[in-house]
This record gives C-alpha cells, sequence and structure tokens, in this order.
C-alpha cells in the first residue's frame, strides 16, 4: 500500500458503553444475516488470507486451534477464498500454529492483569478476542478505515470492545488506551508491511508511552522480504504484497536497540504439529541456518517508569 493510502489520525468508531462490573465472554458475534460481501485490496487483504487459513485448520477434526467465529465468517463472506488463496493443509497448520504463539502470550498476560487492556494493531478480520478473552479485560483494535468498517460490519463490538480507525504509526491512538490495569500490545501479521524505519519508530513510541507494558510481534526472514518485494511470492491467483521489513529469528536481540525503553526481548516458540510440520518443528527451532533464518514471535517487554 503506498503511503497516499495511509490515512492519519484516529476516527472513533461507536460502541457501547463499558458495564461497570465484568462481563462474561460472548459467545460470538452477532451481524447480520446473509452473504456478506466484501471488497479489499493489497495489504487489507491479507485479513481473507490469515481468515481463511485459521477456518481451513479450525475445520478439522484433529484441528490445533479452535476457531468457530473464523469458520463461520468465511462461511458467511461472499468471497472465492479457495480459488483466490488455494487451500494448503500446510500452511493452515503453520499458520495455527503461529497463531497459538499469540494467543498463548495473550491468555497468560490475562491470567497476571485479568483487567488488563489487550490492544490489537492492524487487527483485520482476527478473532482471537472470543478465542481467549476471560470476561473482564478491555480489547481495542487498531487499524485503517477500510478494515475497521469492514471489523465493525462482520464482527460487531461488545461491551468490552472498541475499534479505531487510525493508522498505526502515527502514535495518536496510544492516547486512546486504558493504562490502569495494564497494557499488551498485539502486532500481527502487521509489521512486515511496514518499512524499517517506520518498524523502529513503532516499537520506540511504544516502550516510551506504554511504560511495563509489553509487545508481542511476529516477523518473516529477511530471504522471505526479498521475495515478496521482488513479486515472487504467488500462489494460484494470489500475489502476497510486498513485506520491506524483514527480520531473521537470530536478530531479535537487535530489537533492543530500538529504544532503551525496550528492557528484554523474548523469543516465543511454537509447539506441537501433525505430521511432517510436527516431525520438522523441532528442527527448524534449533538447527541452524533453519533456527536462525525462519519466521519468529517475540516478546518486548518495556522498562518499568523510573
Amino acid at each position: 500500500m503506498s503511503e497516499k493510502q495511509l490515512i492519519r489520525g484516529v476516527e472513533r468508531v461507536p460502541t457501547a458503553a463499558a458495564p461497570s462490573e465484568p462481563s462474561e465472554p460472548s459467545g460470538g458475534p452477532q451481524p447480520s444475516g446473509g452473504p456478506q460481501a466484501v471488497d479489499l485490496t493489497e495489504i487489507p487483504e491479507t485479513a481473507l488470507w490469515t481468515l481463511y487459513q485459521r477456518a481451513v485448520e479450525a475445520r478439522r477434526p484433529d484441528a490445533l486451534l479452535r476457531d468457530p467465529q473464523a469458520v463461520e465468517l468465511v462461511e458467511r463472506i461472499d468471497y472465492p477464498f479457495a480459488e483466490r488463496f488455494g487451500t494448503s493443509a500446510v500452511q493452515a497448520q503453520v499458520q495455527a500454529l503461529r497463531v497459538g504463539c499469540f494467543d498463548h502470550e495473550v491468555a497468560d498476560f490475562l491470567v497476571r492483569e485479568p483487567r488488563g487492556t489487550v490492544v490489537c494493531l492492524g487487527d483485520g478480520l482476527e478473532t482471537q478476542f472470543w478465542r481467549v478473552d476471560n470476561g473482564r479485560a478491555q480489547w481495542l483494535s487498531v487499524d485503517l478505515p477500510e478494515a475497521i468498517a469492514l471489523r465493525e460490519r462482520l464482527l460487531p463490538p461488545g461491551p468490552r470492545q472498541r475499534y479505531l480507525a487510525a493508522d498505526v504509526t502515527d502514535l495518536a491512538w496510544t492516547e486512546e488506551v486504558d493504562r490502569s490495569h495494564g497494557v499488551l500490545l498485539v502486532a500481527e501479521g502487521l509489521l512486515m508491511y511496514l518499512q524499517p524505519a517506520q518498524v523502529r519508530a513503532l516499537i520506540a513510541g511504544c516502550a516510551e508511552r506504554f511504560p511495563g507494558g509489553s509487545l508481542i510481534l511476529d516477523s518473516v526472514p529477511h530471504w522471505f522480504s526479498r521475495l515478496t518485494v521482488e513479486g515472487k511470492m504467488r500462489t494460484r491467483g494470489y500475489q502476497a504484497p510486498a513485506m520491506p521489513w524483514g527480520m531473521d529469528a537470530g536478530e531479535r536481540a537487535k530489537l533492543r536497540t530500538a529504544s532503551p525503553a525496550v528492557a528484554a526481548v523474548r523469543d516465543v516458540r511454537p509447539s506441537g504439529g501433525r505430521g511432517l510440520v510436527g516431525a520438522l518443528l523441532p528442527l527448524a527451532l534449533t538447527l541452524p541456518p533453519l533456527s536462525t533464518r525462519r519466521p519468529s514471535v517475540t516478546v518486548l517487554e518495556f522498562a518499568e517508569q523510573p
């Protein structure tokens, strides 16, 4: 997506008022019935790709990821998922393992901070709220206006959810975050689409604005980033957008240089898996060069305020 397509600023999306007492997790969104047409291109369209991968995995009887909302959305959205993206059980399983890393970290945060705030950056059509919500936390989704408009239509927010239309690189959205009970920032499938300088600035800005908080992010290795920039990542009818920011797993310690407020960096490794993926995963995580040049999920811990 070009710089001109990024819309700056924050637009409030009305949501229900937060209840004074903790509410139970929703059983699922209650959108209007009938097929839902979507029209997304370039980076916003990746929300449909990740949604489809989760649904493919979740449909399996031996699924690694339970995501009934993703399955329901794919069935209801008027979009040629299989024709556009193809269907790969291996690819869906790998995505489920990645998603599981994020779910585990968010669930762990909610154990430590039951009333904390989870801020999902570039949320797209992610359904994590319905997978791991504890009935007490606050959730804030931040994404570009066209993505938020689609999310509001297909996944209407509940009492403890807020949606903000914003460019995440414009840190005005940080003023909308409730910091009273701890903050976890989630950047799943986002940073690779930004320029390296934007990634560094975003990490620094978050670290300095959310002392004691943390950020979980994922990254693609340099070789994968290079292929996307060269337009060589294509499956059937789908051309993956360029991913300018890449980071090899062995480079994660460099993220601390973004700001003195980044106190610690931690690798989050997937576990489990079926068949060949399950057999090869331990090797990919431990044997170089695979272990140092693989996709990765990383947690950044921010320093407490002095």
